[in-house]
């Protein structure tokens, strides 16, 4: 028996990172934990900062842990992260600063100052990209807005995976589904919307080249081979670097019918598609076109997902009752059904200090009945949750003219059995749940593509049937969804003036 090929994947998300070595052998995928490691934002006087130089030396760790583990044949080194958020580097090559968390309060107010020198139409007309006041374009925007010093003596910029790839290989490009994150990018043109950024006080030449999903990028560096005991000749590829995009290339779609849910701090809900979508209709129901693997985009909207449910089990650990994802979503089972309902992309809900207290003041905002135990909260979120995925595949429906007939619920999320239930019962639609580590499962079938170990990405997706169980979920009964669905539709209206 041919021996199995290892491919190392790093996976950074918003809670943690992990080093996930994969082991392809004749047409099934094993995954292995190698490492995991905390992430998070870091509070410095008023913001709000990742830790980036802990996260490399986690990294390093992970190659040492994989070699001591698993032996040093690896094939391959890969990594994705999270989108927007960037580092910005000096004529040197240093970084300037600690590079800022995507909530960070340095954005509010900062998309309406935008629009007041390029119109919102003409923003999305040129980067059909949804409207977030955590993208890059108005990070950077409100860096301009407010003459920082770090800005004017940037050099470059990097998004956050082609910093750690350019620690780890010397090579400063920007991976191409990183870069569709931006809002600066113009998928029509294949390049940076560079003009507009001007107009933004936005300097452009600290952009670099753009290089798509499965490029080779080269070789560990000498000084990080020699560190951590690996071959110099180890091969580090960008897989999809955003992770979003890996999480949909492991996907195991079956035909075009089909939609998306990457579940985990966001529902990221979409299609693949394999031109940008930037009409009135996109632009009105405010969709994102990212960057796909192999020539493609992914339709999306971006989601408040279970970053709700995280908050919540966060202030009540502060406050000394702690319970795993496991416990909440038994409460929540229990608890009466529709009590209370949010919109999880209020922008309420981007940085509070106290979630519950959130959830609750939302609830009596709007003429709610309050929820009171921790039960009901949660089952106040995955109700919600479920009900904007419904409204989020109706969108897409009108937008692509056909009927999508089933939902693939992929990442962390997936293994929220209530929550895959209730977006089956809500969207009344077969939902088909997993791979759980779809992110990491996507980052090696990219780098497994990319030294020819697959002809194409659909042989690749196959693997994944074959590799990872899938649970279905059939639909329950509509009518107490439906009457939950026009109370949800009230509420995500705009109030009147």
């Amino acid at each position: 028996m041919a021996q199995a090929k290892k491919f190392l994947a790093f996976d950074l998300g918003a809670e943690s990172g992990r080093a996930v070595l994969g082991l392809l052998e004749e047409d099934r995928l094993r995954l292995e934990e190698v490492h995991r490691f905390p992430n998070g934002p870091v509070r410095v006087l008023d913001s709000l900062h990742w830790d980036v130089l802990r996260l490399f030396s986690e990294m390093k760790r992970g190659l040492r842990m994989c070699l001591q583990q698993f032996g040093p044949d690896l094939a391959s080194i890969g990594l994705d992260t999270w989108g927007v958020d960037f580092a910005l580097l000096d004529r040197d090559d240093r970084l300037i600063g600690n590079p800022y968390h995507y909530r960070d309060p340095r954005t509010d107010g900062m998309m309406e100052e935008a629009f007041r020198r390029v119109p919102r139409e003409e923003i999305f007309e040129r980067t059909g990209i949804q409207f977030m006041q955590l993208n890059t374009l108005y990070q950077l925007f409100s860096m301009a807005f407010r003459n920082s010093a770090e800005l004017e003596s940037a050099h470059r910029l990097l998004m956050m995976p082609d910093l750690f790839n350019f620690w780890l290989t010397g090579k400063k490009v920007c991976e191409f589904t990183e870069a569709t994150t931006t809002q600066f990018y113009d998928p029509r043109a294949g390049d940076w919307a560079r003009d507009m950024l001007e107009r933004l006080d936005i300097p452009p030449h600290i952009l670099g080249e753009i290089v798509p999903p499965g490029t080779v990028l080269g070789p560990l560096l000498p000084s990080v081979a020699g560190e951590v005991g690996l071959r110099s000749d180890v091969p580090v590829i960008a897989p999809a670097c955003h992770d979003t995009g890996s999480a949909v290339a492991a996907v195991p779609f079956e035909s075009t019918a089909g939609c998306y849910i990457s579940s985990g701090t966001w529902s990221l809900m979409g299609v693949e598609v394999a031109e940008p979508v930037i009409t009135s209709q996109s632009l009105e129901y405010n969709f994102t076109n990212e960057g796909g693997v192999c020539d493609t985009f992914r339709l999306l909207k971006n989601i408040m997902g279970l970053w709700l449910v995280q908050e919540c089990r966060r202030v009540w650990a502060r406050q000394g009752e702690s319970y795993s994802y496991d416990e909440l979503t038994q409460m929540a089972q229990r608890a009466e059904p529709f009590v209370a309902l949010v919109n999880p992309d209020d922008p309420c809900f981007l940085h509070p200090t106290d979630m519950p207290a959130e959830i609750r003041a939302f609830c009596a905002r709007t003429g709610q009945p309050i929820p009171e135990d921790k039960g009901t909260v949660i089952r106040c979120v995955l109700e919600s949750l479920a009900l904007i995925y419904r409204s989020t595949l109706e969108k897409l429906e009108a937008m692509l003219g056909h009927r999508l007939e089933v939902i693939h619920i992929v990442g962390g999320g997936s293994r929220n059995r209530l929550l895959c239930q209730f977006a089956a019962d809500a969207t009344q639609r077969p939902v088909l749940a997993g791979p759980v580590e779809a992110t990491a499962t996507g980052n090696v079938l990219m780098q497994a593509l990319a030294l020819g170990e697959f002809s194409s990405l659909q042989e690749a997706r196959n693997v994944v049937r074959r590799s990872f169980e899938m649970v279905p979920y059939e639909p329950g009964d509509p009518g107490p969804w439906d009457a939950a669905y026009a109370r949800f539709q009230a509420l995500m209206r705009p109030a009147p003036p």
